[in-house]
């Protein structure tokens, strides 16, 4: 057969969606974000569920309200800046300008609040740094040469001050004492006791610096106890000392040339020096532990100049997945803002409502993603 005998296709188009170049190319642009962040949120699931051991949001200074509110801060941000978009069209300038100023408003408090929130972070030392954080996964012998390291680097720093203040010097004390009879005893008997007196150690000392859970309660108790067996022994060596003590006297009065008083008197400073150094390491151990009773939330908490390392199960890989996800989150924040702030500086009529509708379209992922931060971070 001809190609005459053959019927043409007569072909109709359909109009597309209405949709504008501009906001075609948004969504091409959404499409890469929802990607990336998806990517994101789903590694932190893995990573969250699957570890061993996680921090509770406390243990980490994340507070459930303060996400909340800064939840309710970025969703009334989209409503703003949907009603900047209905003014446009309706070519109400003034109404869409402080819509926009209001949204950016609005988005400049979220930041702020984030700020505050890693302002907690990095003055408690939970960060991700380089060659290693200040927190540890477990109490182990690393850990406590890291506490008595941190204590003897205070020492030092304390003792080259010239003329030192009141509080460097309580400051210079409670560093002494808590080196002295707390730390490097810990760490002593960690590497001399056997494996159940050592990990014993280790956990007091751990929960002496940050507390978790019933720590507090059992870490107090413990102290109580052992307060009030030192101070028995503390008895018990000045009844054995104060009659040795006179002796002594006795002796030395005798004067020299005596032959077995001068022995006796050797025996006895031994003993009474032997009696002496006990005494003297009780009442050491009693200071610090005056120390510890007053530190219920851990002597990090009490002491905000001391930064000693602490043990958060799970919390180095918490820090750089909550620093990761809210970091990212918060430089698109700043972007949505610098597109709001130029803004301002244009007439905002029927003509740019196209282009509030697109950053309004970012501004919406923006709180979205948010959406799925919250519940993740701060309350599972």
């Amino acid at each position: 057969m001809s190609d005459e005998h053959h019927g043409h296709l007569k072909l109709e188009y359909h109009p597309g969606m209405p949709m504008s170049n501009g906001k075609t190319c948004m969504w091409l642009f959404l499409s890469t974000e929802i990607m990336f962040f998806a990517g994101l949120i789903g590694t932190y699931i893995v990573l969250r569920f699957g570890a061993p051991a996680w921090p509770l949001p406390h243990e980490v200074h994340l507070s459930e309200p303060i996400g909340a509110f800064n939840t309710f801060v970025l969703i009334c941000s989209s409503v703003s800046v949907v009603l900047a978009l209905e003014a446009a069209r309706l070519n109400r300038v003034g109404q869409a300008k402080a819509w926009i100023a209001t949204t950016l408003v609005l988005g400049c408090i979220f930041l702020g609040v984030k700020a505050y929130e890693y302002k907690a972070k990095f003055s408690h030392g939970i960060y991700p740094q380089k060659p290693h954080s200040l927190i540890y996964e477990k109490p182990d012998l690393a850990y406590a040469s890291m506490v008595r390291q941190t204590l003897e680097a205070y020492q030092v720093r304390l003792a080259r001050v010239e003329e030192p203040s009141t509080d460097e010097l309580d400051q210079l004390a409670v560093t002494g004492t808590l080196l002295r009879y707390f730390a490097r005893p810990a760490e002593l008997k960690a590497a001399q006791s056997g494996t159940q007196q050592g990990q014993i150690a280790l956990n007091q000392l751990a929960a002496a610096i940050m507390p978790h859970g019933d720590q507090k309660q059992v870490q107090q108790k413990l102290l109580k106890q052992e307060q009030q067996d030192l101070e028995k022994q503390r008895e018990s060596l000045g009844a054995e000392l104060s009659p040795l003590r006179a002796k002594q006297k006795e002796l030395k009065a005798q004067g020299e040339g005596n032959g077995a008083a001068e022995g006796q008197l050797a025996e006895l400073n031994k003993k009474v020096a032997t009696l002496g150094g006990e005494a003297t390491a009780v009442e050491g151990r009693l200071n610090a532990i005056s120390i510890l009773e007053g530190a219920e939330n851990g002597l990090n908490e009490k002491y905000h100049w001391l930064h000693l390392p602490m043990v958060i199960p799970g919390g180095n890989m918490w820090a750089s997945t909550y620093f990761l996800l809210t970091g990212f989150h918060a430089l698109h924040v700043v972007v949505g803002l610098i597109v709001f702030a130029l803004y301002l500086f244009i007439r905002l009529d029927r003509e740019r409502a196209p282009h509030i509708e697109n950053i309004g379209l970012y501004w919406h992922f923006v709180d979205l993603v948010w959406i799925f931060l919250f519940p993740l971070l701060y309350l599972f």
